[in-house]
């Protein structure tokens, strides 16, 4: 631990923060997507109905939960 600070001599801080916080706001957008795009989600924010007479806005026609 204390020779630490010698890390920083091999890279960059700047370019290294920036990297680290794209890859961070890369995982959250890959994981917020698959989320939203899961059945739970998707049929009431109304993206993968396949009905004809969806209206956007309305929740979609469930069957009853077991």
């Amino acid at each position: 631990m204390q020779n630490m600070h010698k890390m920083w001599m091999l890279f960059d801080p700047r370019r290294s923060l920036v990297l680290a916080a794209i890859g961070v706001i890369l995982v959250a957008l890959v994981i917020h997507f698959v989320v939203l795009s899961s059945p739970r989600y998707c049929d009431h924010l109304g993206w993968c109905s396949t009905a004809q007479n969806f209206t956007p806005g309305q929740p979609a026609v469930r069957p009853p939960v077991r």
